[in-house]
């Protein structure tokens, strides 16, 4: 373990990162874990901010020797397109999704890693019945193909404890992006189980959700709702029957989610153990912490403390 006795900072990169619960949750961890002083630094920054934003706000994470790092959401793939040059060493998921998550180092190494994957796996593996997609012909439709979009299609096409759906649809305004989306797939060599959509009219949102088989899950993962107002589906959506609702969010209007409320016998998962399963694993590799269940169920609490 670290070090503990000068003070460090630890950064948040966000759109409205000084509102996030992480706030008030991080000095109750930072005790949990003994941590010492470390001074939190959350950093808003507006989406389609220019690539030297970018840079300069990686250079001060990188160049300061008491800043140890920092958790990144939002702007996960504009940061790596901006700065890849700028790291020592970036890991085989952030390679792979395009994006970074969390920023470390260890020693003089800067280093970019991309949580998603396993964060994304935590959070689903606690509400996806085991072997729901091998016992169903449930599909997936994740609205939002950015970093956490994709990276949940590759948990799902690995071999989590729910099966592989046959088929996962990725929508996304922008094509370029569902481009990238799509040479990640093909890497990994499961393209055949994706269907790539650019789409920006949430009443063919509507259409696809309509469509889906009873079981199926539909996400939110656009950050509207959150980072901007609304849902990228009508009032007029209909979910499958006996499905599963994931909003990614767990603050702002949450529009999407109350949609879901307002359909009976649908399974409603809002973004908070997704918060809570994505800091954890960032501070732990951040501070270079071996993190075990008991402590990450201790750490929950606290965060839910804050939360009620």
């Amino acid at each position: 373990m670290s070090d503990t006795t000068a003070s460090r900072t630890f950064g948040f990169v966000g759109v409205t990162a000084s509102k996030s619960s992480i706030n008030r949750v991080f000095p109750r961890w930072a005790e949990v874990l003994g941590l010492g002083p470390v001074t939190f630094d959350p950093i808003d920054l507006e989406p389609g901010v220019p690539a030297q934003t970018y840079r300069d706000v990686v250079g001060r994470i990188k160049e300061d020797p008491a800043y140890r790092g920092a958790l990144v959401t939002t702007h996960k793939v504009r940061l790596l397109r901006a700065c890849r040059d700028m790291f020592d060493e970036v890991d085989p998921h952030a390679e792979l999704l395009g994006e970074v998550s969390c920023l470390s180092k260890r020693g003089d190494r800067f280093i970019g890693r991309a949580k998603d994957v396993i964060t994304a796996g935590r959070s689903m593996d606690e509400f996806l019945p085991d072997g729901h997609f091998d016992a169903t012909d449930a599909q997936v439709l994740c609205l939002g193909a950015g970093g956490a979009g994709l990276a949940i299609a590759v948990h799902l096409l690995g071999t989590p404890a729910s099966g592989r759906p046959e088929r996962i649809v990725l929508v996304n305004r922008s094509r370029p992006r569902l481009e990238e989306c799509a040479r990640a797939v093909e890497q990994l060599g499961v393209a055949d189980k994706v269907e790539l959509v650019a789409n920006d009219d949430p009443r063919r949102n509507d259409e696809m959700c309509a469509a889906l088989p009873p079981g199926s899950l539909v996400i939110n993962a656009t950050g509207m709702g959150k980072d901007r107002p609304g849902s990228p589906l009508t009032d007029d959506v209909r979910f499958p029957e006996q499905g599963i609702v994931w909003e990614l969010n767990y603050r702002g209007d949450l529009e999407f989610l109350h949609q879901a409320e307002r359909q009976p016998g649908l399974t409603i998962e809002d973004g908070w153990r997704y918060f809570v399963h994505g800091w954890s694993e960032v501070v732990a590799e951040v501070f270079d912490l071996d993190i075990d269940t008991e402590t990450r169920e201790r750490l929950a609490q606290e965060a839910e403390a804050v939360r009620s």
